[in-house]
């Protein structure tokens, strides 16, 4: 089987990309790699410092790369909404989404909305920005939602009657495997509102496989084993790249490491939860996503009109 690395990027000349959590670990590196092959590339970052010292050393390394760094928290749906607008102000269309940022087992905290954390920023942050951005997708054939997932998905369980664990209390690894889950949930729902509309837009889906970021700051097992398990960022990258960028991705597939347990190495398509297939519960986190954010996606005959 080929090995699937950098060098198989196409080139991304005249692309425009959004790249969530671009700062540090896998967003970094995808945001590395496209601006690398040629595409303008926004660093979307809760810091713009960090952002800013993110975007040096990517000029750095490709000096002609067209950068542009815009603040955006995922944990406050209004900081959210007006960086939306600003893209929308800014920009003509959109080839490419990565819905990359996330957080992993914080201690039992909330968003400015006041929704569990993990699931605020790893999914309903993420459900909102998609769709405040997809007139501007819409605007770019061929363009790419791109969510990235976990492993921990397979644990995850969407109990739609306690999604904030305000009932049953906090289970951080509970959460982070929820808002993993939601994010091929998301996925899968959003490629078939695309397809029904008829637009020719892909929603695909990524997870890392044990790379080594500061996501896992909270989980100190895992920091212990990263320099003897995890795969570096810019090899846990691979799998969201392929998805971003591999001509021959369909809307609803997810790609990952092809070692075992899909932990470590280059990346292929790989298989998800029967959880994470379910239909009915990617209607109905669809329906509660937009009632929680305020966030309407238009109907499918609105999207084909182009509405």
């Amino acid at each position: 089987m080929a090995k699937w690395t950098h060098a198989d990027i196409p080139d991304q000349t005249g692309k425009l990309a959004i790249v969530t959590g671009a700062n540090s670990g896998i967003g970094f590196e995808a945001a590395r790699a496209l601006a690398g092959r040629g595409a303008r590339v926004v660093l979307a970052c809760r810091s713009v410092a960090r952002a800013e010292r993110a975007e040096a050393k990517i000029l750095a390394e490709h000096g002609a790369a067209e950068l542009v760094v815009m603040e955006l928290d995922l944990a406050d749906l209004d900081q959210v909404r007006s960086f939306a607008a600003a893209a929308r102000e800014r920009f003509e269309r959109l080839d490419l989404l990565i819905n990359n940022a996330g957080v992993m087992v914080p201690p039992a905290s909330t968003t400015k909305q006041g929704f569990e954390l993990q699931l605020g920023v790893n999914h309903l942050g993420h459900f909102a920005l998609t769709g405040l951005v997809l007139e501007l997708l819409c605007a770019s054939p061929g363009a790419r939602v791109v969510s990235v997932s976990s492993q921990a998905h397979r644990q995850g369980r969407m109990n739609f009657d306690d999604l904030d664990f305000e009932a049953r209390g906090y289970d951080r690894m509970a959460a982070y495997g929820q808002s993993k889950l939601a994010n091929l949930l998301f996925t899968s729902e959003l490629g078939r509102r695309l397809a029904a509309a008829g637009l020719d837009v892909i929603a695909a889906a990524a997870h890392p496989g044990w790379t080594g970021t500061n996501l896992q700051q909270h989980w100190k097992l895992a920091n212990l084993l990263n320099p003897l398990l995890g795969m570096a960022p810019a090899k846990g990258a691979l799998p969201t790249l392929r998805a971003a960028t591999d001509p021959g991705v369909k809307s609803g597939d997810y790609y990952g490491p092809r070692g075992l347990y899909q932990m470590w190495g280059y990346p292929k398509r790989v298989s998800r939860s029967r959880a994470a297939r379910s239909e009915a519960d990617a209607r109905r986190l669809w329906e509660v996503s937009e009632l929680r954010t305020g966030v309407h996606y238009p109907s499918a005959a609105a999207l084909a009109r182009g509405d």
